[in-house]
């Protein structure tokens, strides 16, 4: 389950927007809250992380992106599929860049797309129950995607296998069809 969104820019850890909550399904908010803004300014003082990451934090697990010069982060459970929660992070970064892209270098105080936040929220609802029929598509999709790169490369083994053993037994071929002469 989703439990804190919040994004912002990495050059200087401003907070750009938040996805709000009333808090009472989350024990210890502030805590992590903090937690949220610190990571951003090690962000902003170029540690040069990974630009898709997850960070366990006690019962929970932050998963991030950063794209160009914004970090979109979300905290959620750790039984929560990461591959949903980046997907979900995906969708937020895409609405935000479209919208707000312009502005984002020109933002000046904490906070300033707020409003981002009716979109945040929309969009944790779409994704706080994995067992809808829309996120256990996303996950099926994934899983026929490593299915298949899993089979090709099965394939490739075995056409590697097979040449082998025609090279193997091509010198012993070759060698019987070759003429002997005697000197």
């Amino acid at each position: 389950m989703v439990k804190l969104t919040m994004i912002a820019r990495v050059t200087d850890g401003l907070p750009l927007a938040e996805g709000l909550d009333d808090g009472r399904d989350l024990q210890d908010a502030e805590f992590y809250k903090q937690q949220v803004k610190a990571l951003f300014k090690n962000l902003s003082r170029g540690q040069n992380e990974p630009s898709r990451m997850s960070v366990e934090t006690g019962p929970y697990i932050f998963h991030y992106i950063i794209e160009g010069r914004v970090c979109y982060l979300t905290m959620c459970d750790r039984a929560y599929p990461k591959k949903l929660a980046f997907q979900y992070l995906e969708d937020l970064k895409n609405e935000f860049e479209r919208v707000n892209g312009s502005q984002i270098e020109t933002a000046a105080r904490p906070y300033a797309f707020i409003k981002f936040d009716t979109f945040i929220q929309k969009t944790r609802k779409l994704y706080q129950d994995t067992r809808t029929q829309r996120n256990i598509s996303k996950l099926n999709d994934e899983l026929y995607e490593v299915h298949q790169i899993m089979t090709r490369n099965v394939q490739e083994v075995l056409g590697v296998g097979e040449k082998l053993d025609r090279v193997d037994k091509e010198p012993e071929d070759t060698a019987e069809c070759l003429p002997i002469h005697k000197t």
